[in-house]
């Protein structure tokens, strides 16, 4: 055994060793094929190179990169940083690396030829990565700063890469490919190794990232989606899991950017501008500024979680940055799921930016971030946000978008671009660098370099914009400018403008001069062609309709004979037209040339038929070499040609497809007279198409179908066709722009229009594949570069030569800038055309003709009125003439009348000119309403009531009103009333709840068992009672009804008594208020400015409180001011009456001096005049005359000389008003003009007469006197009260102005209250909800305890029943039933009883379990076992034993059953309790841990009130001091800052001063107070210790009483208000009845028993004679014995032993005998002792009699055996059964 277990463990040993040794291999096999750090592949090798034909002898290095211009800036993420000063970005097929600093690029070149898809760096910026597109793309990892490729990543997608980002730590590289595969792969980029792999989603994806937080977590979002992603492990191993991004009811968007936050949550952005933070895969909320405004408009994207704020960019070049925490603790609410809040930092970046993404500087701590502008830039922004951060700055600045036009001067290495960024540059592409930049309104469209024919100079740019309009730039040199004094010229270059003009209403295509440089051609969209005159300004000549919208225009070349255009439109139209004659005659209508000679031709496709015919051609040489194959094997085997072969089915030829719509047209040039050369694009691509002009010109050019006479394939260009052309100056290269961006120069032979030539190709892919369509590439004037620009955005400079030799050659030479002309710093800038809307040349001169058209018709409706004016003047002659004559001569208005369909139809018309008047007329008067209705609200309605000012009489003091602008309605939200009592009506809805739910119902198993205990008697028919009984049963009525009411008024009594009685806890309000104000006004006070300093709750202030305070204020100060205003207006009022009161006296007193003597008079006071700004509101009065007025004035303003409107308004109003004044003063002219009487001079008067006039003149002197006093009067008391009422108002006015102050203080402190509303009410709402949360808690625990209670009593009342029950059988039993243990038995029985329903499954087992433990602990002290007896025979319930009461038996039956209910009822309610008091016990956890939640949150609100108060101590408040009400002197001067000082109210301090004295009486008060009651308590004890023993002693005798009335203590109260109760007095009426008749029944048993007595009586002494008679045999019998004791000596030893045995078992069967007849009799004694305790006659039970005593047996009986004692008993117990009965 020992050697086999050896043997096992040496094999054991070998194995592990071959093991050993395999993982070894495995491991270095592995070891082998991991790549080593250092390994790199040669960039020389990986780069794409020039694709060129076969066998030509084209030089690989025909193009040399010399320069990129541009940045590809609405690529998305196309911006990184790889060190302090290095940029690097995607230029197409090229990866540039730019020095910040020097300016300086570095190129690399795309490895697959197809372009750069994305671009990464690595976290130690020591890697980046370039993701490529193309077929089968890879992903190439270089290293820097040696730019060596390190790694290359394969198969990770089909066609291209659209994003790559690195994880945190960069050991993972995740990327996402594009259409169509969609692919996302994990690389474990160091060893070349695809991790994990699965399709993201079937849409573009803009972007995927590594959560930096959790390494396990990705995240992509793209278009319309966003996905998260997890790597998660499954059984088969590590598998990538994503989740969609639920919009839910809120509206897919495109999501650019996202950051990831440390808690798994990710905030992303969307199209219009708000923010979304995901939980999970569901939007949580919705983030916005307040008032639902975008947190950015357009596009926004977070970049970066720094300094505890998320940082955001967007599409309006702003980057804000927004509070974390708030964001991740961010919650909607019920209404909405948006979250509002405001930025914390905020920096605009600049007007016309839009940011698309950014990078972080690779400084440590650095706050420096470079931004990609879409617009065209690269941005350098600190995001510090310190009050030192600098502004953003503008690194570099480039086109946007596709570039529209590029030129090149024909005298200089300069280059011209335009785009539609609205921009033109200029670069020297020899320098690399840009020279100058316009701006205009619009995007440029197209651009062209003037020729030295036009301009000697070169400086002459061509520029169309999409507006329409055409710009001429001159370029030249501002350092050449005469320098004025004190300005100097910046910049090496400057375009300025020289003439601006509009030809077209769309898009400018194309511009082009003519060979000779006298006209330029403009082309556009509109599918017009315009022609100018070139001078030193430019004129029209015409245009010409085209049938397409134009795409270029080319002038015959001078090897021409005839100046021609020729004109290619988009949509395959070509049109040649004749060079316009400058000096033709020109119409004056138009500009259109309608006779310009030409022809055109419009494009057939033959792609299809020249497929075909090469299809055919292939068929047949394939057929021929069939052919010679055949011949040949003939040949060789020489047989016969008799054998035939099949010939095979030949396919279908393909069909002829013309294109619908056709193919574009891209570009075409001229071969030869009448000849050209087109590229098409879309299906007819692949080809050059040699094409004429047919000589048939007479057929419509819609309707045309012209194919090419000729076509030259082009290689490897179906799916690529050519979309620019251009030659170089000796036409010997061709130089081509693809449609795939690539650039393709072929080599011609002199003069080839033909191209015969055009074979061999030199192809380089330069710009984007995919987007950046090359539709520009020009030469130098030299031939010795080649620049392109494409629609994406990208220039690039190639030379022709190498970089050494072109720097040999060009050593000396540089870009010349045009010099400025003569006096061009004198000129006058040229007027451009700024409104995209303005007039073309042709719709202005179609509108200038227009408007001479309208004159002349003007002109002619002038006359044709004049005329109708002659003959309507005589009409109105012939009407009036026929009016003069004789009424029998005159004609009637009928006979006047030529016709009356005249008069009919001049109605209708009448009607229709006035409604279509009408409805012409409605926008205006609209219009003029709302303008009213606006002007009347802003000046009149916008005010409460106009500004009046009241002059006083006398003086030159003046009064007005207050300005009180219109009331405005307060806005729902400051009436609203605080929600924070909702907690409190909860809290006291909660006991109501709590009482209803509480009140308890009464179980139906209850009430039945009630039933059951205690069934009803069913009562018999009622009895009638007697007049008596009825009488008594209505005094006790009364009698109760009295008792009932006097108890009552005694509880009320007693009610109000212990309502009055004060608690024992209670305390006096007065004292409880008295105690209150000494808590918060005596001790140690914290002031509000103490850090410690506790707000209390009614003083606590928010937003709401304080602006209803300032809503009252503000109401405080305009009641006041609108009282004062009333009182204003008041004064005015009376002075109004005034006046009108004094010019009536001045009438009075006129009248009296008329009477009077003029060396009488009394000068009358100046009176006077109520004045305009006294009654502003009679400004706006008018009436029908005044309009009228209005009218003929403005009618003679019009006639007179023209004025500008507002101006001429303004005087005529002035002029109505001054007319409005005169003619007041004419009519008071006129009553006053009225002829004066004076008394006639030199008439002699009698002495009666002169002694009248002398009373009459008192009389009159008198009346002058009281009327000049009463003047006088009323004047100064008007100028006392106004004068009382301006000290008035200057004291408001003060008051005013305090309470002006104090509204600002109020208002700093809502505005500081507004800042905290949104965190204070976000604490309260918390707060709100924990407390509510508690009193649910609270009610439901209350609740549950109630619940409980009731259940423990329920518990109670059961075993209370259960006792009740158990007597309840002991007693049916009664004492002394031999039958009583078996009942017993019967009673307590286990039996398993069937539900009412049936439990299933566990249920039903736990119910078993649970009620078999409940009857196992109920019945554990029991002695015996409920299956067996104690013999062990089974228990039998079913029969009734013998012997045992039938009645009895089934009534133990039925309280078993009951028991058992009870049982039951006792169970379900033990488990009901114990559920009740888990779950009182868990909500008493709850309510811990929502008690400690609820004072976090008030701890937490408690902090904002602090600080909340701290902020609004530090609010400066203005209090305005007099320098003696300052006493803060230092050095008997006052101090320069009172900052330290205190400033109080001298009332307030002589009244705390005064306060002192007070508390120290009041001290001493309630020191004697506090004495006094102390004495009054320790009474009101002892009185109350009396009062106690003297109730005790009353309650004791009270009892006492009614133990002696009642022989119990009973209800007194009950007793008092008992009332008749016919049923208890029939029931009485009815008992007396069954007493009488159970009497009657009663004596006739008395009867019988006394029979049984005396028959008993008898037995009894029957009996006594027996005993007697015993006694003496008993006595004879010793004698007996006596005597055989002395004969057994003599008797036999056998006799004697039988003789024994025989006597002993006689006496023991006597002495059992006697004792039976002793219990019996016993028995009988208590029965009769009961019964007469009773008084009841009942029999006693009965027994069975004692047996007779038997004779002594005799020796002849003892012969006949022991069965004759046996029927002797029988015999003597028969008499005795038959007299029982």
């Amino acid at each position: 055994m020992a050697e086999e277990n050896t043997a096992s463990v040496g094999e054991n040993t070998e194995a592990g060793d071959t093991e050993d040794s395999v993982m070894q291999q495995e491991a270095e096999e592995e070891s082998k094929h991991r790549l080593s750090a250092d390994m790199y592949y040669e960039y020389e090798d990986l780069c794409s190179r020039p694709s060129i034909t076969p066998d030509s002898e084209i030089p690989e290095n025909l193009l040399h990169l010399s320069h990129s211009f541009s940045y590809d800036s609405g690529r998305r993420s196309n911006l990184q940083l790889l060190d302090d000063t290095t940029l690097i970005f995607i230029a197409g097929n090229l990866l540039v690396l730019l020095d910040i600093s020097t300016k300086e690029q570095r190129y690399l070149r795309s490895c697959s030829g197809g372009g750069i898809g994305s671009i990464t760096t690595h976290p130690s910026k020591q890697y980046f990565v370039a993701a490529e597109k193309g077929n089968q793309p890879n992903i190439i990892v270089y290293e820097y700063p040696s730019l060596r490729p390190h790694r290359i990543l394969r198969g990770g997608t089909e066609r291209a890469y659209s994003f790559v980002d690195f994880n945190h730590d960069g050991s993972l590289l995740a990327s996402v490919g594009s259409a169509p595969d969609y692919m996302l792969t994990l690389w474990n980029w160091r060893q070349e190794e695809v991790m994990l792999s699965c399709k993201a989603i079937s849409q573009e994806v803009y972007r995927v990232s590594f959560s930096p937080y959790n390494p396990g977590l990705l995240t992509s979002s793209g278009s319309g989606h966003i996905k998260f992603w997890k790597m998660a492990s499954t059984f088969t191993g590590l598998k990538l899991q994503g989740l969609m991004g639920h919009f839910g009811k809120m509206a897919a968007t495109d999501i650019e950017g996202y950051v990831e936050l440390p808690d798994g949550k990710v905030v992303s952005g969307t199209d219009w501008g708000n923010l979304l933070l995901w939980d999970g895969n569901a939007i949580k909320v919705e983030i916005c500024r307040k008032e639902g405004r975008t947190c950015h408009a357009g596009m926004v994207q977070p970049f970066a979680l720094e300094d505890g704020q998320l940082m955001t960019i967007g599409s309006d070049g702003v980057v804000r940055g927004w509070d974390f925490e708030s964001i991740d603790a961010a919650d909607s609410n019920s209404e909405s799921s948006r979250f509002e809040m405001e930025p914390m930092n905020e920096m605009v970046v600049g007007h016309n930016v839009c940011l698309s993404s950014v990078t972080r500087s690779s400084l440590p701590d650095s706050f420096i971030w470079f931004a990609q502008d879409s617009s065209g830039a690269i941005w350098k922004l600190d995001l510090s946000f310190t009050y030192t951060t600098p502004d953003p700055e503008c690194l570099f600045s480039f086109h946007s978008g596709p570039i529209q036009g590029l030129d090149v001067s024909k005298k200089s290495y300069l280059m011209a671009t335009t785009a539609l960024d609205r921009s033109v540059k200029v670069f020297d592409f020899l320098a690399k660098r840009e020279l100058t930049t316009s701006r205009f309104n619009q995007g440029g469209t197209a651009l062209s370099w003037a020729p030295p024919l036009v301009n000697q100079s070169g400086g002459l740019l061509v520029t169309g914009f999409e507006d329409g309009v055409v710009r001429l730039l001159e370029l030249y040199d501002p350092q050449r400018l005469h320098v004025v004094a004190g300005r100097s010229p910046k910049g090496d270059a400057k375009l300025r403008l020289k003439q601006a003009f509009k030809p077209h209403n769309a898009p400018v295509t194309a511009v082009a001069y003519e060979r000779n440089g006298d006209i330029l051609a403009t082309g556009s969209s509109d599918c017009t062609v315009f022609f100018f005159t070139v001078g030193e300004k430019y004129n029209p000549i015409g245009f010409v309709q085209v049938p397409g919208p134009v795409q270029g225009l080319e002038w015959s070349p001078h090897s021409h004979g005839e100046n021609r255009l020729l004109i290619l439109c988009q949509s395959g139209h070509v049109v040649e037209v004749h060079s316009p004659d400058p000096d033709a005659q020109k119409p004056t209508k138009t500009f259109k040339l309608p006779e310009l000679p030409g022809r055109s031709f419009r494009f057939r496709s033959i792609k299809s038929r020249i497929k075909r015919e090469e299809e055919i051609a292939r068929r047949q040489a394939a057929k021929e070499k069939k052919r010679k194959e055949r011949e040949e094997r003939l040949k060789e085997s020489k047989q016969p040609e008799e054998q035939e072969e099949e010939e095979e089915e030949e396919e279908e030829l393909p069909p002829i497809y013309i294109p619908d719509p056709p193919s574009p047209l891209y570009c075409g040039f001229y071969s030869q007279p009448g000849q050209f050369w087109l590229s098409m694009g879309g299906f007819d691509s692949g080809f050059l198409y040699h094409c004429k002009f047919s000589e048939n010109q007479d057929e419509d050019p819609d309707e045309r179908q012209d194919e090419p006479f000729d076509f030259l394939p082009v290689h490897n260009t179906d799916d690529d066709p050519i979309r620019s052309v251009t030659f170089s100056s000796d036409r010997q290269l061709l130089l081509c722009g693809m449609h795939s961006g690539s650039v393709r120069v072929y080599l011609l032979q002199p003069a080839d229009h033909s191209l015969t030539s055009m074979q061999a190709y030199w192809a380089l892919s330069v710009h984007d594949n995919q987007y950046g369509h090359l539709r520009h590439i020009r030469c130098s004037h030299d031939d010795h570069f080649v620049l392109t620009a494409g629609d994406d955005g990208n220039i690039f400079s190639f030379s022709l030569l190498p970089p050494e030799e072109l720097q040999k050659s060009l050593q000396r030479r540089r870009a010349k800038v045009p010099s400025p002309r003569v006096g061009l710093e004198n000129e006058v800038l040229a007027q451009d055309i700024e409104d995209p809307a303005a007039y073309s040349i042709e719709t202005a001169k179609q509108k200038l003709e227009k408007d001479r058209l309208r004159r002349e018709a003007e002109l002619k409706i002038t006359g044709k009125r004049k005329k109708l004016a002659e003959l309507q003047k005589k009409f109105k002659e012939l009407l009036n003439h026929n009016q003069s004559l004789p009424e029998h001569v005159r004609l009637t208005p009928v006979e006047l009348q030529l016709d009356r369909r005249f008069h009919e139809q001049a109605e209708r018309v009448k009607s229709q000119w006035v409604m279509e008047v009408r409805k012409q007329l409605g926008w205006e008067e609209e219009r003029s309403c709302v303008g009213l209705s606006k002007l009347q609200d802003w000046f009149r309605d916008s005010l409460e009531a106009n500004m009046v000012t009241v002059v006083a009489i006398r003086t030159d003091h003046r009064l007005s009103t207050y300005r009180l602008p219109t009331l405005a309605k307060p806005s729902a939200d400051l009436r609203r009333q605080s929600t924070s009592s909702r907690p409190d009506r909860d809290r006291d809805a909660a006991p109501e709840r709590r009482k209803s739910r509480a009140e308890p119902a009464k179980d139906s198993v209850i009430v039945e068992e009630e039933e059951v205990l205690h069934p009803k008697v069913a009562r018999p028919a009622a009895v009638k009672l007697g007049d008596r009984q009825m009488e008594r049963l209505r005094k006790a009525a009364e009698k109760a009804e009295q008792a009932r009411a006097k108890i009552e008024k005694r509880k009320q009594e007693w009610a109000q008594l212990y309502a009055e009685k004060p608690d024992q806890n209670c305390e006096d309000p007065r004292d409880v208020q008295a105690i209150r104000e000494a808590k918060e006004n005596i001790g140690d006070l914290k002031l509000k400015s103490d850090k410690d300093f506790t707000v209390p709750k009614h003083l606590r202030m928010n937003a709401e409180r304080k602006r209803a305070e300032l809503i009252g204020l503000e109401e405080n100060i305009r009641e006041k001011q609108t009282e004062m205003n009333r009182r204003i207006v008041a004064l005015r009022d009376s002075k109004v009456r005034l006046v009108s009161q004094l010019h009536a006296q001045a009438q009075q007193l006129h009248k009296v001096q008329q009477r009077l003597a003029v060396h009488l008079h009394r000068p009358p006071p100046a009176l006077p005049t109520v004045l305009p700004e006294e009654t502003p509101e009679r400004r706006l009065q008018y009436s029908r005359a005044t309009l009228e007025r209005y009218r003929v004035l403005r009618e003679q303003s019009f006639k007179g000389v023209q004025q500008e409107e507002q101006e001429g308004s303004t005087r005529l109003l002035e002029q109505l008003e001054k007319e409005m004044k005169e003619e007041e003063e004419k009519k008071d002219d006129e009553e006053r003009g009225e002829e004066e009487t004076s008394v006639e001079e030199g008439v002699e008067l009698s002495e009666l007469e002169e002694e009248l006039l002398r009373e009459e003149e008192i009389r009159l002197l008198h009346e002058q006197d009281s009327l000049l006093e009463q003047m006088d009067t009323s004047m100064c008391q008007f100028d006392t009260e106004l004068l009382l009422l301006r000290h008035q108002k200057l004291r408001l006015d003060w008051q005013l102005k305090l309470a002006d102050l104090h509204q600002l203080t109020l208002y700093q402190e809502l505005l500081l209250l507004k800042e905290f509303e949104r965190r204070e009410d976000s604490l309260q709402e918390k707060l709100n909800g924990r407390i509510k949360e508690e009193n649910s808690i609270t009610s439901k625990l209350e609740e549950c305890s109630e619940q409980l209670e009731l259940k423990q009593r329920d518990i109670a009342k059961l075993q209370e029943r259960e006792k009740a029950l158990i007597t309840a059988f002991q007693a049916s039993l009664g004492e002394n039933n031999k039958c009583e243990e078996f009942l017993t038995k019967v009673f307590k029985k286990k039996i398993k009883r069937v539900k009412k329903k049936e439990q299933t499954g566990d249920e039903e087992e736990e119910a078993d379990s649970d009620e078999d433990s409940d009857e196992d602990d109920d019945w554990d002290d029991d002695d015996f076992d409920s299956g067996s007896e104690e013999g062990g025979a089974a228990l039998d319930d079913s029969v009734c034993p013998p012997g045992c009461d039938p009645e009895l038996f089934e009534n133990t039956l039925q309280l078993r059953e009951r028991r058992l209910d009870l049982e039951e009822l006792l169970v379900e309610e033990k488990k009901s309790a114990e559920a009740l008091k888990k779950e009182c016990d868990t909500l008493a956890k709850k309510e811990k841990t929502v008690k400690n939640n609820r004072k976090t949150v008030e701890d937490d609100l408690e902090l904002v009130n602090r600080e909340k108060q701290q902020k609004m101590n530090e609010l400066d408040v203005v209090v305005p001091l007099r320098l003696h009400q300052i006493e803060f002197v230092v050095n008997d001067s006052v101090p320069s800052d009172l900052s330290p000082a205190l400033v109080l109210d001298r009332t307030e301090l002589g009244r705390l001063q005064e306060r002192i004295k007070q508390l120290q009486v009041e001290k001493n008060q309630q020191r004697d107070l506090y004495f006094q009651a102390r004495q009054q308590h320790v009474k009101l004890i002892h009185d109350r210790k009396d009062m106690d023993t003297k109730i005790q002693v009353l309650d004791k005798q009270c009892n006492e009483l009614m133990l002696m009335k009642y022989g119990r203590l009973v209800d007194v109260e009950a007793l008092q208000t008992l009332s008749g109760n016919r049923t208890l007095e029939e029931l009485k009426q009815e008992k007396l009845q069954r007493e009488a008749a159970y009497a009657k029944e009663i004596k006739q048993w008395d009867a019988k028993v006394e029979e049984a007595h005396q028959a008993l009586m008898d037995v009894t002494k029957c009996n006594t004679e027996r005993l007697l008679s015993v006694t003496n045999l008993f006595d004879q019998k010793k004698e007996l014995d006596h005597k055989l004791n002395a004969r057994q000596k003599k008797m036999g030893r056998q006799f004697q032993d039988y003789r024994r045995r025989m006597d002993q078992e006689e006496i023991r069967r006597l002495q059992a005998l006697v004792k039976t007849q002793s219990q019996q009799a016993e028995a009988l004694r208590r029965e009769i002792g009961l019964l007469s305790r009773k008084g009841g006659h009942v029999l006693p039970p009965s027994y069975a009699p004692l047996p007779p005593l038997a004779p002594l047996p005799t020796p002849a009986d003892r012969k006949q055996g022991p069965a004759r004692p046996s029927k002797l008993l029988k015999a003597q117990n028969s008499p005795s059964r038959h007299g029982a009965i």
